[in-house]
């Protein structure tokens, strides 16, 4: 007899099946519902079963679904004149995903110094709990032990200092240095930001040393962190820009965004994608963008942050000695916990609260944009549940 489920034993899911979803509200195959403060990982940036999504997939799929970029594809142009009309950048190239928009800005940022005539430009800095992806170049990018152990050698070129040490960053930088790689705030590194001082600083030192500066916003993107990008926070322009996540929304969309100089080093020949920019992805790509740009979108983000904020310093007053602080920047949230993790997204799964693990032992949150504040006192109806059936617990 074969087994029950014949894909790679990679996950472990709780034993919970999805049969519908709405909103923020997902529906299991028992009729429980869920309240959705992953969103996929920050992907459902426009939660469950959006109108103008559902609508605007549904008329693509009728139309055409693939090309490949052996042809035109108008709605490319489209969405790349919108994130460019709305970003520091001038070029985009459409990926799948976010780790395919990692590769191709860590290949763009070594052409672009080959194209200069320094081909010895190749060694690109990172920092401790980075998450770059999956992929044997973006693990090795990421640095971190866990995902690199037991796929052989390590890919070269690649840099990775200890979190917030100027001097190191300092002294690191050389002849070989193509460019220095950071996250504005790290996701599965505990929701850790790099403050506006040191986003100013790396600037400054990439433009001293005429190396580039690449952000990584696949997680902190389209309007995550109260902007459309959360570098916009500090007033810090990039080089490179990788996003993803939120630009699909649930459907598979990544892209590299670059300015016109750095962009030019990769001519024909030098990348391709077989699904990247896809009429499908690009209609969802732009249907995302009609509702985050819409006039009002992100100040009720940011407005939605604060009272989700408030609310979880309050639970921090409440139960100092189940969490001890509360981090992040619009709704990509992290709470620090003192007991593990894992034990009080367990216990909030149990009320019907789905949140994430990241680093440090922190709890990642991460509702979707359009939460609403019916959902928000959902949200500390089911935690004051269950870090009561925790305390509990500790004393029986």
């Amino acid at each position: 007899m074969g087994k029950e489920n014949n894909t790679f034993d990679i996950y472990a899911p709780p034993p919970i099946e999805f049969a519908s979803a709405k909103g923020c509200r997902l529906i299991d195959t028992k009729g429980r519902e869920y309240l959705d403060c992953t969103s996929g990982i920050a992907v459902n940036a426009l939660g469950h079963g959006h109108p103008h999504l559902v609508e605007t997939l549904k008329k693509q799929a009728e139309e055409i679904w693939h090309l490949s970029n052996l042809f035109e594809i108008p709605g490319q142009a489209k969405l790349a004149k919108r994130l460019c009309d709305n970003s520091f950048a001038d070029r985009v190239f459409f990926v799948n995903s976010g780790v395919e928009a990692m590769e191709m800005a860590i290949k763009n940022a070594r052409r672009y110094h080959y194209a200069k005539g320094n081909p010895e430009r190749v060694n690109i800095i990172t920092f401790e709990g980075a998450f770059h992806g999956r992929s044997t170049t973006t693990i090795a990018a990421g640095g971190q032990a866990k995902y690199i152990e037991g796929f052989g050698p390590v890919a070269q070129g690649f840099i990775n200092l200890p979190f917030g040490d100027h001097d190191a960053l300092k002294a690191a930088i050389d002849e070989k240095t193509a460019a220095i790689l950071v996250e504005p705030i790290q996701g599965e590194g505990g929701i850790r930001e790099v403050p506006s001082q040191c986003m100013q600083g790396l600037r400054e030192l990439c433009d001293e040393h005429g190396i580039l500066l690449m952000f990584d916003e696949v997680q902190t993107g389209v309007g995550r962190c109260g902007e459309l990008f959360a570098h916009q926070l500090h007033g810090v322009e990039p080089d490179l820009m990788a996003i993803a996540k939120g630009i699909g929304a649930g459907f598979p969309v990544g892209a590299l965004m670059a300015t016109e100089e750095v962009a030019a080093a990769m001519v024909m020949g030098t990348h391709g994608s077989t699904f990247g920019g896809n009429p499908l992805a690009m209609a969802i790509g732009n249907a995302v963008l009609d509702v985050v740009l819409e006039d009002g979108f992100m100040e009720g983000v940011n407005e939605k942050a604060r009272s989700f904020r408030q609310t979880l310093a309050e639970l921090v007053d409440t139960y100092p000695d189940l969490v001890e602080d509360v981090r992040g920047r619009g709704l990509l949230i992290g709470m620090k916990a003192r007991v593990t993790n894992l034990e009080l997204i367990s216990a909030m799964r149990d009320e019907g609260l789905l949140t994430v693990a990241a680093g440090h032992n922190v709890i990642r949150i991460l509702p979707p944009l359009v939460i609403t504040d019916e959902d928000i006192r959902d949200v500390r109806t089911k935690m004051i549940a269950a870090f009561d059936a925790v305390r509990a617990a500790q004393k029986a």
